[in-house]
């Protein structure tokens, strides 16, 4: 795999070369930092982005279009990723070796059009399309509540720090919805063309110098001075007290969230031990919280942790009958304890670390996840992939022990059944 990175004046062009794929994958970023009152908005633009553009009216002539390009795949994510907002559009064809001449070029023209061409007249967004994302995102919106599980984990972050970044709704919010017109939609859409930072990253069998090229006679970006800020929510505090709240709703599994905070890491032990400190903790079948929670003490349906480095935070999850909350914090507690207390074996620690080997492994068969790691580097400066592997072969049991002590719970949050809350 050959990358490079090239500067075109007012955004990044990244280049990875790999014969790994039949596929070209395209990905154009956005960024911005964050305003909690711009999240639903954004969401609605990326989704009538894809409807429609100038040429192609209409989400069926859009289609067709794609099919003649071989079935060309267009899609749209918003992310965060700690106090900046990500909007990615891709595009993902089949290599031209494997189709005819010129496809490449073709196709990224219809990429760019999408994104620079799209379906507006008089200085607003055509009518049925924006009707059509309206619905959609009202439906979306309105139906949080049914997937109990993130919706526990919204509700414990917002409980955390609701001024937090951590705690904006990545779905966004109904009053922000109704709010968006599609005058006020195009303002912010030229808006984020011309004062978000952009990257391009291009991965496939490909040439530097032919791609380059087109993208320089493809995309153009007229930007203002752009806004920089630290990426990494920082936590130096360890939490005064543990918080804890009890909601309840319609439903027969309780659902348990607790958050921690990580508190004064390092860059060093947020990218390595504290990602073996997570295996070990509550990252697989072999975990502390899995074996002693779910299968020694049949405590959980389920239950795993995930650190948010980019908030410093680490989250766990769980599946339990809520006459047994009581039980499992504690449970939960005791773990971390152990952990803090340096509870496991060299060979725990070497079965950790060849899990998060064969996770690398596996992400490089996914172009997305390929481009999401280069985009790490570019926008946090994290090592490259083979440098990750080295070094994280070198933690130690200390290393992991000092990342356990600065584990500290914040809050604890239980979804519970309004039925049998009222037959306990």
């Amino acid at each position: 795999m050959e990358y490079q990175q090239k500067s075109l004046g007012s955004y990044q062009l990244h280049m990875i070369k790999t014969d790994k794929f039949k596929t070209i994958t395209v990905r154009v970023v956005f960024r911005a930092p964050i305003k909690k009152e711009e999240i639903t908005i954004r969401n609605f633009l990326s989704d009538i982005l894809l409807l429609s553009t100038k040429d192609y009216p209409t989400k069926r002539k859009l289609m067709i279009k794609a099919q003649d390009l071989y079935a060309a795949n267009l899609s749209a994510v918003n992310s965060r990723l700690g106090n900046y907002i990500n909007t990615s559009f891709y595009l993902k064809i089949l290599n031209e070796k494997y189709t005819e001449k010129g496809m490449f070029e073709k196709s990224l023209q219809f990429f760019r059009d999408m994104i620079f061409k799209p379906n507006v007249q008089d200085q607003k967004f055509d009518e049925e399309s924006f009707d059509i994302v309206k619905d959609q995102t009202e439906q979306t919106l309105k139906s949080i509540k049914e997937d109990t599980a993130k919706y526990s984990l919204i509700r414990l972050l917002e409980e955390m720090d609701p001024e937090s970044p951590c705690a904006y709704r990545s779905y966004g919010y109904l009053e922000d919805l109704n709010q968006i017109t599609r005058e006020n939609l195009y303002t912010f859409y030229k808006e984020m063309l011309k004062t978000n930072m952009v990257d391009i990253f291009v991965i496939g069998d490909i040439n530097f110098y032919d791609v380059e090229k087109l993208i320089r006679e493809n995309f153009e970006f007229v930007t203002l001075k752009k806004v920089r800020i630290p990426s990494i929510i920082s936590c130096e505090e360890a939490p005064k007290r543990v918080k804890t709240k009890v909601e309840q709703d319609d439903i027969s599994q309780a659902k348990l969230a607790i958050g921690c905070r990580t508190v004064g890491l390092s860059e060093y032990e947020r990218n390595y031990p504290l990602t073996i400190y997570n295996v070990l903790f509550g990252g697989g079948s072999d975990s502390k919280l899995f074996q002693e929670v779910r299968e020694k003490n049949s405590l959980a349906y389920t239950i795993h942790s995930v650190p948010n480095k980019l908030d410093n935070l680490l989250l766990i999850t769980a599946g339990i009958d809520q006459k047994d909350f009581k039980k499992t914090v504690k449970l939960i507690e005791i773990e971390m304890k152990k952990m803090e207390k340096g509870d496991f074996s060299e060979q725990d620690i070497d079965k950790a670390k060849q899990l998060y080997v064969t996770a690398i492994e596996e992400s490089l068969d996914s172009p997305q996840q390929i481009i999401d790691s280069y985009y790490m580097m570019e926008m946090l400066g994290t090592d490259d992939i083979e440098t990750k592997l080295k070094k994280m072969q070198k933690v130690t049991h200390q290393e992991i022990v000092a990342v356990a002590k600065k584990v500290k719970m914040d809050t604890i949050y239980l979804l519970e059944g309004v039925a049998n809350h009222e037959k306990d």
